[in-house]
């Protein structure tokens, strides 16, 4: 497995949403490594009215405005953060949520940071996988593409097929086909209506 360079990655939001299923996120601390195939997706693309660039450039949403492969990290709900990736251009807010993966390296280490042992609910929905991977505000900014310990990765092994439904949780927008899961995978999150191909 190898770091992805910029280059690979599309510079379009709903390509890059389905483009990450099958790709690995890593995560280098001090503790360890913990990776996970990413096998669940959203995409946020421009004008957006459920996407946090909607009102335009924050300082809190600053992140989705750098170009494509930075973190944009957040708290919601008062309980969880949430990861995203940064999808387009300079000063063009888009991204991607992270929504599930399947656990790779470091699942004792993931196991111990979410206190459950069922290896599916370990990442399986984006606040459980910010938790499972030691993700946090601090990791907001960071370039995905880059040398630092949070980044994104190849392909671990070929990827299955790639379904697409409805996003999750939102009320704006809800109906748009902009959520991407590998199909059969056990590690997705959702209700099973929507984990299956549109």
């Amino acid at each position: 497995m190898r770091r992805l360079r910029r280059n690979a990655l599309p510079a379009n939001t709903v390509d890059l949403a389905r483009y990450l299923i099958g790709k690995t996120l890593v995560h280098d601390t001090p503790k360890g490594r913990a990776s996970g195939r990413i096998v669940e997706t959203e995409a946020y693309v421009i004008g957006d009215a459920a996407g946090h660039a909607f009102r335009g450039q924050t300082r809190r949403n600053r992140s989705l405005f750098l170009r494509r492969g930075h973190a944009y990290v957040y708290f919601i709900y008062g309980v969880s953060y949430l990861l995203n990736v940064s999808s387009e251009q300079v000063g063009v807010g888009a991204g991607v949520l992270l929504r599930a993966l399947e656990p790779l390296e470091g699942v004792d280490l993931m196991r111990e940071r979410r206190g459950v042992e069922r290896l599916q609910d370990l990442a399986r929905g984006p606040g459980r996988l910010t938790v499972a991977m030691g993700v946090g505000i601090h990791d907001d900014g960071l370039d995905l593409c880059g040398d630092g310990a949070l980044w994104l990765g190849t392909e671990a092994r070929s990827t299955g097929e790639v379904g697409v439904s409805i996003r999750i949780g939102i009320t704006r927008e809800a109906h748009r086909p902009l959520r991407f899961f590998e199909r059969g995978s056990r590690f997705v999150s959702g209700p099973g209506r929507l984990n299956q191909p549109i």
